[in-house]
This record gives structure tokens, C-alpha cells and sequence, in this order.
């Protein structure tokens, strides 16, 4: 196949394209033959950055969406509770339109987990309300789940909440409905 007929990395995987790329840069500056006049080593750090811009941004949407979750899930009477659920699903696909495969094993998964806790905590002070106890230090929500599909936000709270509880008896109490957006006990 013609190179020019391939789809270009740099469409497909920016984060490859640019770790590639800067590789190919820094080879090239190695020659002697070459001009000095080229900043080859800060021009293959700026197209590095390039990936590295988009697996900061996937983060920062994900750190948001878990953090909403949270809020949802501990203050489920506030005020706040219909433009939290809003703000998940806008920010879960925001995160999901900008994954790339590449960016899996770069993405810091315990520090989105607990800079969200710590953003949800924050934001519930706001409201009177506190985190629901006895969350995990690893996020109960998978990548899959987080990343590959529209989330499921009634299931994502239902996980959370489960992760919470110590005893599978008690993850029976806890229901979500859509509609009246609160959480019951039976």
C-alpha cells in the first residue's frame, strides 16, 4: 500500500504519532551532517507534549466525572443533583470522544480517582454534605466502563455505592432512580 493511501497516525493516535515522531526528531539531530541550526531536542519535546496535552485532557474530563458521580452519590437530595447527572454524562463523553487506545497505560488512574474524591469532597462542603464514607482506595469503575460506551450513570452509582458498603447484604439497600433522583433504603 501507497504510504499517501494510509490514514495518518497523527488522525488515528496522536499520542503514537507524537512519541514517534519525536523519536524520529531526536534521531535526526543525532547526525552530524544535519544544520545545527534546528532546536531538535526542544522541537521533539514540543511534539511530545502534544500527546502528552491529550492524556492531561482525558484525565481532567475523567477526574470530572467521577467527581460528579461522587457528588450524586453522597448529597442525593441537593439542589445540585439534576446539573451533576447533566455534568456526568457531558463529561464522561467528552472523555470517551477524546480516548485514544495509546492513552491506557498513561493514563493515572489512582491519581484521577483521588483527585475526584478530593474535588467531590470539596464541592459537598458548598452543600452541607460529606462524602460517602468508606469509599475504596482504588476506583471501583473500569476503564471499559469509564471509557468505551455511554455510561450508564444509575449503574455507575449503584457500583460506587456498592464499593462503599462492606457487606453484600447491605448494597441491596441502595436503589437509584432517574426520575426522582434520590437515593432510598428499604
Amino acid at each position: 500500500m501507497d504510504p499517501m493511501d494510509r490514514p495518518s497516525l497523527y488522525d488515528d493516535d496522536i499520542v503514537t504519532w507524537a512519541e514517534e515522531q519525536a523519536a524520529a526528531l531526536r534521531a535526526l539531530g543525532s547526525r552530524a551532517e544535519l544544520s545545527n541550526a534546528v532546536d531538535w531536542e526542544n522541537v521533539a519535546e514540543e511534539i511530545e507534549s502534544v500527546g502528552r496535552s491529550q492524556v492531561r485532557t482525558v484525565e481532567s474530563l475523567l477526574v470530572q466525572t467521577l467527581a460528579h458521580l461522587l457528588k450524586r452519590l453522597s448529597a442525593p437530595d441537593a439542589p445540585a443533583r439534576g446539573h451533576w447527572r447533566d455534568e456526568i454524562a457531558t463529561f464522561q463523553l467528552s472523555a470517551r470522544v477524546r480516548y485514544e487506545p495509546a492513552m491506557r497505560q498513561r493514563l493515572n488512574w489512582a491519581r484521577i480517582w483521588q483527585d475526584a474524591k478530593e474535588r467531590a469532597e470539596q464541592s459537598l462542603r458548598m452543600y452541607d454534605d460529606t462524602m460517602l464514607p468508606g469509599l475504596p482506595p482504588d476506583c471501583p469503575l473500569s476503564p471499559e466502563l469509564l471509557l468505551e460506551s455511554i455510561l450508564d450513570i444509575d449503574d455507575a452509582l449503584l457500583r460506587l455505592a456498592g464499593s462503599a458498603i462492606p457487606t453484600p447484604s447491605d448494597r441491596s439497600q441502595f436503589t437509584f432512580d432517574a426520575k426522582p433522583k434520590t437515593r432510598t433504603t428499604r
